[in-house]
């Protein structure tokens, strides 16, 4: 029997270092051997100084020593290493990162917010049935809050805001006087962020999740005091309703550090911080008139497992169509109505896709945007083509490269509205080369689309004329008694932009059928 492969996830945090180690089981899933946590506080003083304190980064290496060590006695073949806000923000953070480098010999990640979130994301959906509806997926930190926001399991949104634990308590809490008033202060700069970074009408009242030590010392801290014990298996799973966490945040607010690290259920090294994480926590819910919160035990580490024990980035399953028409599937997309654009916008890249400079190997892309252009229908029809872009630039089980996702994220999202433009910083963030692509993409995309705005499969095909001004679209139904106003009516609407790079008129007709002969009478 093949010996176990076992993989370890070490995640430098602003407040704390925390090692994870597991092993692949036969039925496919990670079991934890081994789970290390130090608190070195590596963020103590940034807020004032924007730098590591050479006091914090001893200590941090020398936690890393103890959990390198670990992971090397329990065999861990493939070790990830990454660090989150306090690396992330701090002048010094490049040479932190690379002191480890030379001291462990593997090289630190230093995550962004973005990735943070999706790899918590990771962990809730592991544990977790999400089922269809919306989830928002809350991890505070040390030094920053991340909001996964998911719709039927899919990222649809992530947000990176800089409301961590200390971070917060730095600014508004370090004092020790006025604790009521600092966190009045906290709350309502919290919630006026929160107000611009999310417009949250869809997603009121969604299912929350929290991840991170705030949320399981609120749930340890709200079973003694209901029950007086902990519960024996723990307070993953478990739910604090939002009247709970307010009572629980206002009397731990009256409290001195001291008297916090005698609090039932409260990690002692955790009392000085608490406050502001609650807080946090308090106007997250109330962002979203979440009524509670369900508490998960695992996050960013377990999430980097689950990606660690993935094949590589590029390994691609055995059919990548089947995979694409799955994800589809999964977003309960109208089948015909892709298939029918899938069908088109071949026929239009094989007729005019070295006209536009098209290379061959772009076919990939639109087929996979032609394929899930439509998915944003999962969170909204209205501005769909954005939900899309979302959906599909977060989905790493797609059988492509980040960046090859990333391009049929954005050529899906102008398959409808206004074509691209630099306006959009979705589109303005990619190369020049890159925007070319998509452009010459979305151009076919948007004309397929348009010939089954019925969403019937009317057309069964098209002729093609190219002539010095113009380009003439004809198009045959696929029953010589069917209407084809509506389709006319789409692809008219959306050749705006295959024109501008043909420089050429685009003409969209019907073609004309020629009545059947009649019998000459003898």
């Amino acid at each position: 029997m093949a010996p176990t492969e076992r993989f370890a996830a070490i995640d430098i945090g602003s407040n704390s270092i925390r090692c994870l180690i597991a092993e692949r089981a036969e039925d496919g899933r990670l079991h934890v051997v081994d789970d290390l946590k130090d608190q070195p506080r590596l963020s103590r003083g940034l807020s004032a100084t924007g730098r590591l304190s050479p006091e914090a980064m001893e200590r941090a290496i020398e936690s890393l020593g103890r959990m390198m060590q670990a992971a090397e006695r329990r065999g861990a073949g493939r070790v990830a290493l990454v660090a989150t806000a306090a690396v992330r923000d701090a002048a010094n953070g490049p040479e932190f990162a690379d002191r480890v480098r030379r001291e462990t010999g593997l090289p630190l990640e230093v995550i962004d917010g973005d990735t943070e979130a999706r790899l918590a994301f990771l962990s809730v959906r592991e544990h977790f049935a999400l089922g269809r509806g919306r989830t928002v997926v809350a991890d505070i930190g040390g030094g920053s809050l991340e909001l996964v926001l998911a719709v039927g399991g899919l990222v649809e949104h992530v947000v990176s805001l800089p409301f961590g634990a200390v971070r917060m308590t730095e600014e508004y809490l370090a004092d020790g006087r006025d604790a009521a008033g600092g966190v009045r202060r906290m709350r309502a700069a919290v919630r006026q962020r929160l107000r611009r970074a999310l417009t949250v009408r869809e997603w009121s009242g969604a299912k929350l999740f929290g991840s991170g030590g705030t949320f399981t010392n609120l749930a340890r801290v709200a079973a003694v005091r209901e029950r007086d014990a902990l519960p024996p298996g723990g307070v993953h799973g478990s739910t604090v309703s939002l009247p709970v966490l307010q009572r629980i945040l206002e009397w731990l607010g009256t409290l001195s550090v001291a008297e916090r690290r005698s609090v039932g259920g409260l990690n002692p090294e955790r009392a000085d911080i608490i406050v502001a994480g609650l807080a946090v926590a308090a106007e997250v819910l109330e962002r979203f008139d979440a009524p509670k919160i369900t508490v998960s035990a695992f996050g960013l580490r377990e999430g980097l497992l689950i990606h660690l024990a993935r094949p590589p980035e590029g390994a691609r399953p055995p059919s990548r169509v089947k995979a694409l028409r799955r994800f589809a599937d999964r977003c309960r997309t109208d089948r015909r109505h892709v298939e029918q654009v899938l069908r088109l916008v071949r026929h239009l890249f094989d007729r005019l896709g070295k006209r536009l400079g098209c290379a061959a190997e772009e076919w990939d892309l639109l087929e996979g945007a032609a394929l899930l252009h439509d998915v944003g229908q999962l969170v909204s029809y209205r501005s769909h083509h954005k939900h899309s872009y979302h959906l599909i630039a977060h989905a790493e089980s797609l059988p492509y490269s980040a960046r090859e996702r990333l391009l049929i994220a954005v050529i899906s999202r102008y398959h409808r509205r206004r074509p691209p433009t630099k306006r959009h910083p979705e589109f303005a963030a990619l190369e020049p080369a890159e925007r070319a692509t998509v452009r010459r993409l979305a151009a076919l995309l948007r004309v397929a689309d348009g010939l089954d705005r019925g969403h019937v499969a009317a057309v069964e095909t098209m002729r093609l004329r190219v002539l010095p001004t113009r380009l003439t679209i004809e198009i045959l139904p696929r029953l010589v008694s069917t209407d084809l106003k509506l389709e006319l009516w789409g692809a008219r609407r959306k050749t705006d932009l295959l024109a501008r790079l043909l420089k050429r008129e685009v003409v969209v007709r019907t073609a004309a059928i020629a009545a059947p002969q009649q019998a000459v009478p003898s």
